[in-house]
């Protein structure tokens, strides 16, 4: 060993002075909370805490009227405006020059906008918009294009996502009737079955599969991930089965096909009913599946031995989430399983990942604004009196089933564009590909969720008279002969 190996290797194994708590380590504050708070409460909640608020304010400085009057507008404008400003300005920072030659991978039409981004980062939003309304041409694949997005792209916020935010991602937020709900996703899903054929392929299951190598075929996770679903909520002959956004209604023709399993599925749209019911004749399962075209608010007060959501709960929102899971709860047998699966953004956000968040919004799933971190989701469930059994995150294999979708959908690319247009085809070229690649890096994912209700008494907390009267026995439920094994 040289001497300058042998004093490297000494410096390795020196002793540091500095305290590992001593640390240049960051994490993110409360107001995520904060915000998830305000968005559960009421409008006249909210109305009467400014009101209080003003009220003390101009109290303590021995103000009138018009004092109590400006604060009332100057409070919510500042807790809004503030912190969005920040928001906005830091995202600048993404700014600066383009590091790689951007012209050997798209050109702008426009000879003048060719000029004015030239040796520049386009923002994200601006490149999308643009390549969508025809103004981009690519020289290479989308997908390919946007594995470069570091050195081509800017992550910040631009004109265009301050108006939708403001516009239309508030109002969504704020919403969530049933009226508005069907108006913003029942045509979404409506577009037409061949469109969402075209990528999901004949499963026309519009989640994640379940992968044992990189490349089965899609077909091949998604019929994994149908048994694995089955089995976290063990599904047997005759239970009867409640799948909440149902749907193509794959999981409830397999659920009674393959489990002899009663299904329910409810969903907004009619195009996948009409998909569900004629899988469920092809398979002779009719006389045990139903699918019902409604909100699921409407559902009649009756009770489920199983109840899945393969996210559609997202589109619950957060201002109605928690009433969401309180009616499953409602609906759920006291020995009975949910399944809850649902995206999820990562707490520790990049600005990648809410640019990325605002294109979902505004043109893949509109209202969807419940994909939260995974303790939004959890707390949220334990506040509902679920207990939480099993959480798994299935980001990399979400990440995997996108990028098979992404490939369906270029080499259908033809027969989109004949029916359905150039921009809708580009459009989902760009939700594909990035999303393939925002799920990789664990910008989103999607949690698997198994929970059961978290009853006052057990059937084995209590001697055997009262057990009686006690519907769930957690020992019975998850001590077998046949664990459920994790996702790897």
């Amino acid at each position: 060993m040289t001497t300058a190996n042998i004093e490297l290797e000494a410096k390795r194994h020196e002793v540091i002075d500095e305290k590992a708590s001593k640390h240049k380590e960051k994490g993110r504050g409360h107001g995520l909370s904060l915000i998830f708070f305000v968005l559960e409460q009421s409008k006249w909640t909210l109305m009467v805490f400014v009101t209080v608020i003003s009220a003390l304010f101009t109290i303590a400085i021995g103000g009138g009227w018009i004092t109590f009057l400006v604060s009332s507008v100057v409070f919510p404008v500042l807790a809004l405006g503030v912190p969005v400003f920040r928001l906005v300005t830091g995202s600048w920072v993404e700014n600066g020059a383009c590091k790689i030659n951007a012209e050997n991978f798209y050109r702008w039409k426009d000879p003048k906008k060719a000029s004015k981004w030239r040796g520049k980062k386009v923002p994200m939003e601006r490149f999308y918009e643009a390549y969508m309304a025809g103004e981009i041409e690519l020289k290479q694949d989308m997908y390919e294009v946007l594995l470069k997005r570091n050195k081509l792209f800017a992550m910040s916020f631009t004109r265009g996502d301050i108006v939708y935010y403001f516009k239309d991602m508030l109002g969504q937020k704020t919403g969530h009737t049933v009226k508005r709900d069907h108006s913003e996703i029942a045509h979404v899903y409506d577009r037409g079955n061949d469109f969402y054929n075209w990528f999901l392929g004949d499963t026309m299951i519009y989640t994640s599969g379940m992968y044992r190598d990189r490349d089965e075929p899609v077909e091949v996770g998604q019929r994994r991930k149908l048994e694995t679903v089955c089995k976290y909520v063990q599904m047997k002959p005759g239970d009867r089965h409640l799948d909440l956004g149902c749907g193509w209604g794959t999981l409830i023709s397999h659920s009674a096909k393959e489990c002899g399993a009663k299904s329910t599925g409810i969903t907004l749209s009619k195009e996948q009913a009409a998909w569900g019911r004629e899988t469920a004749e092809k398979l002779g399962v009719s006389d045990r599946v139903e699918i019902i075209v409604d909100d699921y608010r409407n559902l009649p007060a009756r009770k489920w031995d199983k109840i899945t959501c393969l996210e559609m709960a997202e589109h619950v929102g957060i201002k109605n989430f928690q009433t969401f899971l309180l009616q499953v709860k409602s609906m759920l047998e006291d020995d009975g399983m949910f399944y809850l699966q649902i995206a999820g953004l990562r707490r520790s956000w990049q600005y990648e990942d809410l640019v990325w968040g605002l294109f979902m919004s505004k043109y893949i799933f509109p209202g969807a604004d419940a994909s939260c971190p995974l303790g939004f989701v959890t707390d949220q469930m334990e506040r509902a009196g679920f207990e939480v059994h099993r959480v798994e995150n299935m980001g990399v294999h979400y990440s995997l089933t996108i990028k098979k979708w992404y490939d369906k959908w270029m080499s259908n690319k033809d027969a989109v564009i004949a029916k359905y247009g150039e921009r809708w085809f580009r459009t989902w070229e760009i939700f594909l590909g990035w999303s393939a690649i925002i799920a990789a890096q664990g910008s989103s994912t999607v949690f698997m969720v198994t929970a059961t209700k978290n009853l006052k008494n057990d059937k084995d907390s209590v001697d055997s008279l009262e057990a009686k009267d006690i519907a769930l026995s957690r020992t019975d439920k998850f001590v077998g002969p046949d664990p459920v094994a994790s996702q790897q």
